[in-house]
């Protein structure tokens, strides 16, 4: 079997990469071509808008005086908004903009480590003595998520429907190549646009390593045993909500959005599953275990 060698030979502009495996064996070229295509369109992670706010606006479909935009168009321009950060979040992004002049992404202020890549992008138009102020959140996501998974009950928080994925299209051909006097090798040739929040290269090795994480659990399978909840007699506490649990609101809300509810929910779900909880980490999950303690409870896992 030929190892394969990596090249970029060609680099253009918006994004856009040409990147070559060769040589590879006869047919691995739509094998590896098709495989990564998937994984860099669906699996890579991102940072985006996910909630916005806009003083004196209780919901989306209505207009702002002053604004030359409603409020649908505003959400659909933060939409577009890409962020680059090293880390999850959530971050808050704020817009605070007075007087006649044009809104672009370049008058967000951010927190934290969160850069806005394409500054020049318009989101809004004022006229003279208007003031637009607006508060977002972005996360940390997977692909395509929409607004309708993330209901809130506060007024006038707007979720929005949040593209994750930094890679914008992929296309990939296979062509013959020689090595030596064999000429039946494939040469993969991939064509990676991003949206500038990721090289393309390195969005290439991060799909490369989703699929490693794959197969190794083919030839090195590792399986996660059910966990061991010790329960004590119902008093009403398993019932309680995650609210009730007075934990802080951050961590309140990552259970929430991954699904849990109740207190029941948490033991048995286990330590070791709570601690991968997206936001969350081992200082997370001691506050909770704190807070459970309190009442006779605690998470075991086996």
């Amino acid at each position: 079997m030929i190892q394969p060698t990596f090249a970029v030979t060609a680099e253009e502009l918006d994004g856009n990469t040409t990147l070559v495996l060769e040589p590879l064996e006869k047919g691995y070229g739509h094998t590896l071509g098709n495989a990564l295509r998937r994984v860099l369109l669906s699996s890579l992670d991102g940072v985006a808008i996910t909630s916005v706010k806009v003083k004196g606006v209780n919901h989306q479909f209505t207009t702002l005086q002053g604004m030359s935009e409603d409020i649908v168009e505003l959400i659909l321009n933060l939409k577009q908004v890409r962020l680059q950060s090293k880390t999850d979040g959530p971050f808050t992004l704020t817009i605070d903009a007075k007087k006649q002049k044009e809104v672009t992404a370049k008058d967000i202020q951010v927190s934290g480590d969160v850069t806005v890549v394409n500054k020049d992008l318009h989101l809004a138009s004022l006229v003279d003595g208007a003031t637009l102020s607006v508060e977002m959140t972005a996360e940390r996501g997977l692909g395509y998520s929409l607004a309708s998974e993330r209901k809130s009950e506060v007024v006038g928080l707007i979720p929005v429907d949040a593209m994750f994925s930094p890679v914008v299209k992929v296309s990939y051909t296979v062509v013959s190549t020689r090595v030596g006097r064999k000429t039946d090798f494939d040469k993969l040739v991939m064509n990676i646009t991003t949206d500038g929040t990721v090289d393309p290269k390195d969005a290439l090795e991060k799909a490369a390593k989703v699929l490693v994480r794959q197969f190794q659990q083919v030839y090195e399978p590792v399986f996660e045993e059910a966990p061991v909840v010790v329960l004590v007699k119902d008093d009403g506490s398993l019932k309680l909500s995650i609210e009730e649990l007075d934990l802080p609101t951050r961590i309140s809300n990552a259970f929430k959005k991954a699904g849990y509810k109740t207190v029941e929910d948490l033991l048995m779900a286990g330590r070791s599953t709570l601690v991968k909880v997206k936001n969350l980490g081992e200082k997370s999950i001691e506050i909770v275990e704190e807070a459970l303690n309190k009442r006779s409870l605690s998470l075991k896992d086996a």
